[in-house]
């Protein structure tokens, strides 16, 4: 991998491991990044108060009373940075709770560095569109992959600029799902969004709803390639944004 170095990203790596941490970094450095190393949760806040940081790779096990969970928490309360959990720990609750706080990605430990290093690079570049813009005075759109999503009129247009009619619950699915794009959203999640809304969710299966939600703006619903299953954890929105 080649990356300029005047554009290479800043990758801060919290580990308690001194050989995780130079193993990360000195891979890292060997593909063009910035990496700076930490071993907790205090020397981490100095090192983001001190740098611009485009990742971080957070232990989830660290010393002081916090572990990476609660270090998540607070990176969360002020930047949306993106987070890789790298953990030993390969529990299913830890996963969904890294995942609602607001964690992007996790792996367990032992973990091969070209996977992490592929993973990474997804999550930099689902990073990279711009949030949801203004495109007219009063309107506000989405699009994605020829789709146009009309936040204000609660309007979908195809690619061919067809309407496509979508009951309550679906529209703020897909709305979540837009405004969310390339992160995993649990179903509790999902639930918490559309609930007091409108009744659908509390009639029909989170799962029921995105099925009949792909029927609509997929091309093939059974092999969708917008809407993505994680499983045990939830789903997540694969296309591209704007």
């Amino acid at each position: 991998m080649s990356i300029d170095p005047a554009h290479a990203a800043h990758i801060l790596v919290v580990d308690d491991d001194p050989r995780i941490r130079q193993m990360l970094s000195r891979y890292f450095e060997g593909e063009g990044y910035r990496v700076t190393t930490v071993a907790d949760g205090v020397e981490m806040n100095v090192a983001m108060r001190q740098n611009s940081v485009d990742a971080v790779l957070l232990d989830l096990s660290l010393p002081g009373g916090r572990d990476g969970l609660d270090l998540a928490r607070d990176i969360r309360t002020t930047s949306d940075v993106p987070i890789m959990m790298l953990t030993g720990r390969d529990d299913v609750v830890d996963r969904i709770v890294g995942i609602e706080i607001g964690a992007d990605d996790y792996i367990a430990k032992p973990f091969h560095l070209r996977e992490v290093h592929a993973r990474l690079k997804s999550i930099l570049r689902r990073r990279q569109p711009a949030a949801p813009r203004i495109v007219q005075e009063e309107d506000q759109i989405i699009r994605f992959e020829g789709w146009s999503l009309n936040v204000s009129r609660r309007q979908l247009l195809d690619p061919a600029g067809a309407d496509i009619e979508l009951t309550t619950g679906e529209f703020d699915m897909l709305a979540a799902f837009l405004n969310h794009a390339g992160r995993v959203l649990t179903r509790d999640f999902l639930m918490d969004l559309t609930r007091g809304r409108h009744l659908e969710a509390f009639d029909r299966t989170i799962d029921a709803q995105i099925v009949r939600l792909r029927r609509k703006i997929e091309a093939d619903a059974k092999h969708p390639q917008f809407i993505k299953a994680i499983r045990g954890v939830g789903y997540i929105f694969t296309g591209r944004i704007g």
